[in-house]
């Protein structure tokens, strides 16, 4: 029993090893590393570190690692149907018999048995089994780099509406403190009798309309600020100290002179997504093959060795071989595998579609993009001209009250063009940002 005992061990350890060994050295997509840790309300930090950040901790790309790492694993699957399967299996028991008038006869038979089982010839069908797993892997791996490349964008854009949100609530305050010396100046001349009482209460009014303003701008920094932190794996009150891009004409501009048909070109020849469909599309055709060669012929070499013991001086052991070749040859399955063919082969044209529809949608987003990219940009440089106009329009609408040449009407109007023209600036400057951004991941440029 000892003998047993010290067999059953050596299986149960072979087979634990067995399941954390890379034989095939399938593994090779790497975990990120050179993670960033940062006191992010403390330090201030830039777009490349919030990237690294979010490459690390974002769940959406992480799903996708763990994709990719299953996909490795049935590829190492694939493999190991091209060397043979070993099995062993052992029995012991006790047992025993009494015949009348005899004594009480015990026994303690126990018995191994070691099976090989080799496919030596199937029509192709492991290679093309292999063939298609790969495929599927080099699917997984640009599903992934879309995904990265997704993740990049989100939290470059979450990043500039943050940046925009602050902004945005920076213009508020100070549109606020414009209202209110409005209010204030109108309270004075209303004090001196220099003006009706409707000229104080009207500018009170814009004056406690800029202040809600200015509470829904503090909301939208919140929101963002949740936003970000969401996509980097942080409880959504996570403060931020963020570096701020320069406003300047460079960092609106592209770094290409493509036109945007060449773009278009480009991202054909460069979208992960794109890729994955090709991926698929070769995985669907292998499938066939390896569908088709079920309904023919293989042929296996088999074995197997076996040691029988019943304790018993009479009869001490037995030991039992075998060897041979087997012939498995499929000849009715009830149509099973007419329909098996079929749909693999419906499966290819469904994959082939599929990658024309995704050409299709890749070309129209990068057609979008630039569209918006281009509005964007037009939008930025009328927004710096109103900006500017904005500014001399309050300065003397201002200075025209405080001398009683003007009325409390045109002050306000003034003021509420300049808030909005303020306003107006930081969204087109982060729009421009962010479409360019779109565009670039339309291209397939992250």
């Amino acid at each position: 029993m000892k003998r047993v005992a010290e067999t059953i061990f050596f299986i149960c350890f072979a087979c634990v090893a067995q399941a954390k060994l890379d034989p095939f050295s399938v593994y090779q997509l790497k975990a990120p590393e050179n993670c960033v840790d940062k006191t992010l309300d403390k330090e201030q930090i830039g777009l490349p570190e919030l990237i690294q950040m979010g490459i690390c901790t974002n769940p959406s790309l992480n799903r996708e690692y763990m994709s990719v790492k299953a996909s490795e694993a049935a590829v190492g699957q694939s493999k190991s149907e091209y060397l043979p399967s070993v099995t062993a299996s052992g029995s012991a028991s006790v047992s025993g018999n009494k015949i009348e008038k005899g004594k009480y006869d015990k026994n303690y038979p126990y018995s191994g048995n070691i099976g090989l089982d080799w496919l030596l010839f199937d029509f192709g069908g492991r290679s093309a089994r292999l063939e298609k797993m790969k495929a599927y892997l080099q699917s997984a791996e640009f599903n992934y780099n879309a995904q990265l490349q997704q993740t990049i964008l989100s939290i470059n854009n979450a990043y500039l509406n943050l940046l925009g949100a602050k902004e945005v609530l920076t213009s508020a305050k100070d549109s606020e403190k414009s209202y209110k010396k409005a209010y204030e100046e109108s309270r004075r001349r209303f004090d001196l009798g220099l003006v009706a009482l409707s000229d104080k209460l009207l500018a009170k009014t814009s004056y406690e309309q800029s202040k809600l303003a200015t509470i829904k701008a503090e909301n939208s920094v919140k929101q963002a600020q949740g936003n970000l932190a969401t996509l980097l794996n942080l409880s959504p009150n996570t403060s931020f100290n963020l570096m701020t891009p320069p406003k300047d004409k460079d960092i609106t501009k592209l770094e290409t002179s493509d036109t945007v048909e060449q773009m278009m070109e480009l991202a054909l020849a460069q979208r992960p997504e794109l890729q994955s469909k090709m991926s698929d599309v070769t995985a669907a055709k292998e499938n066939i093959t390896a569908v088709r060669s079920t309904t023919l012929p293989s042929v296996s070499a088999s074995g197997s060795a076996g040691y029988g013991d019943t304790w018993r001086k009479s009869n001490p052991y037995q030991v039992s071989t075998s060897a041979g070749l087997r012939l498995s040859v499929p000849l009715f399955t009830g149509f099973s595998d007419t329909y098996k063919v079929a749909a693999a082969e419906y499966q290819y044209r469904q994959a082939q579609y599929g990658l024309k529809e995704t050409q299709n949608s890749i070309r129209n987003e990068v057609w979008a993009a630039y569209q918006d990219y281009q509005t964007a940009t037009e939008a930025y440089k009328i927004s710096k001209a109103v900006l500017d106009s904005a500014k001399e329009n309050e300065r003397v609408a201002m200075k025209s009250y405080e001398v009683g040449r003007g009325d409390i009407l045109n002050l306000l109007t003034a003021t509420s063009q300049m808030s909005d023209a303020r306003q107006g600036f930081v969204n087109a400057f982060y729009s421009v940002l962010i479409s360019k951004a779109n565009l670039y991941r339309a291209i397939g440029r992250f």
